[in-house]
């Protein structure tokens, strides 16, 4: 059985590079990102979104190793594996997080 290649993704400044998308393990503490797929079963998709992790929602990652977002004034802790399935974009500049976001 051939394995699919891992894709390559450019991050610069700790941020995907354009616009692309990459997963959130690979983005850097600090960064606010948008989350653009939901790369999981059906089920954990909809948990996910449960719990306010969805699709167009930006969301602030505050550490990694264990991954900590901040989405919708709550802190969300998250497993590596998990963090790789979820894809993400950088947030435009003028759409960033505040405190009270």
């Amino acid at each position: 059985m051939k394995r699919k290649p891992t894709p390559e993704f450019e991050i610069i400044e700790g941020r995907c590079a354009g616009e692309e998308v990459c997963p959130l393990s690979r983005v850097q503490a600090g960064s606010v990102v948008c989350i653009k797929r939901l790369a999981t079963t059906p089920e954990m998709t909809d948990r996910l979104r449960e719990l306010g992790l969805c699709e167009e929602q930006r969301i602030k990652l505050l550490a990694s190793q264990p991954y900590i977002c901040q989405v919708c004034n709550a802190r969300l802790a998250i497993s590596g594996k998990l963090a790789e399935a979820i894809l993400v974009q950088a947030a435009p500049e003028s759409l960033v997080m505040t405190n009270d976001q």
